[in-house]
C-alpha cells in the first residue's frame, strides 16, 4: 500500500516566543485550533531565544513541520487552520 506524500500525519508544530502576551495568545490559539479541527499534530512552545534565532528575529512564529508560516502576530482561527493545513 502506498500512501500519497502529500498527506501530512502528526505534523509538527512549534511556536516560537520568549513569553510573551502575544506569544501566549499565539500557543492557546493554535492549540484551540488544532483541537477544533481534529489536526493531528504535536505542538511544542520553544523560549530559548538561540534556537528562535537559528529560524527568525521576529516573534511570535509559527513553524509548520520546520517550516516558518507566519511571524510577527497573532493571526484569527481560520487563519490559522489555513497555515498550518498548507
Amino acid at each position: 500500500m502506498q500512501l500519497n506524500s502529500q498527506i501530512n500525519f502528526n505534523m509538527e508544530i512549534k511556536i516560537l516566543g520568549t513569553g510573551c502576551p502575544k506569544c501566549k495568545a499565539l500557543e492557546n490559539a493554535t492549540r484551540e485550533a488544532i483541537a477544533k479541527n481534529n489536526i493531528d499534530a504535536t505542538v511544542t512552545k520553544v523560549e530559548d531565544i538561540t534556537e528562535i534565532m537559528k529560524l527568525t528575529m521576529t516573534t511570535p512564529a509559527l513553524v509548520v513541520d520546520g517550516k516558518v508560516v507566519m511571524k510577527g502576530r497573532v493571526p484569527s482561527q481560520s487563519e490559522l487552520v489555513q497555515l498550518i493545513k498548507k
